[in-house]
């Protein structure tokens, strides 16, 4: 069972000197994606780089999942349409995609950049070779990293878990707003120590 790290909020500013990396993970369907954004928001002008994922719905039947940078391009990395290569449950994921337009983003020998956000690490995502070592790379760096990981899962998403200095927030529909705010607070110090 996790036991994710639950900051008090008067530990907000020795959080911040204390980790550079906060993990958010959760059921599907809890907001993630939607904190994710919210956080990257309410840091106003900091320079971030890294992506996020949303469902591609019709007709309200999900039909596969899109990744947007944060610079604004998109495109998709599953679909149940996508036929050959590898797939997670009726999903055919574009591997060769994601590693050519996003994982480049995620370089970690990038000085423009104050935060990276990476939603998410989950099966899909970790089928790209090229991802995996880009986010192992980011993991082992003094870089910033806000990151979304899938609740259940071996390789790469057991192993950012599992990283000394991590900070793990278990998000809920019910702790959702207080879990932004704090994440937001101690993104906030750590950008005021940088």
């Amino acid at each position: 069972m996790e036991t994710p790290t639950e900051p008090a909020a008067s530990n907000v500013s020795a959080m911040a000197s204390q980790t550079r990396k906060i993990l958010i993970t959760g059921l599907p369907g809890c907001g993630k994606t939607t904190a994710i954004i919210r956080i990257v928001e309410a840091l106003g002008r900091t320079e971030v780089a890294g992506f996020y994922t949303q469902e591609i719905r019709e007709n309200q039947t999900r039909e596969g999942f899109g990744w947007r940078r944060l610079d604004g391009r998109a495109g998709v990395l599953a679909h149940v349409e996508f036929r050959g290569g590898p797939k997670v449950g009726k999903y055919g994921v574009d591997v060769a995609g994601f590693e050519r337009d996003v994982a480049p983003v995620l370089d970690a020998g990038r000085a423009d950049v104050q935060l990276f956000v990476i939603d998410e690490i989950g099966k899909m995502e970790c089928l790209s070779p090229g991802f995996v070592a880009t986010v192992r790379e980011l993991f082992t760096s003094d870089k910033p990293v806000l990151a979304t990981v899938a609740k259940k899962g071996g390789g790469l998403i057991a192993e950012v878990k599992g990283l000394e200095g991590a900070t793990l927030f278990n998000l809920t529909r019910q702790n959702r707003d207080e879990t932004i705010a704090e994440i937001s607070r101690i993104l906030s110090f750590l950008k005021a120590a940088l």
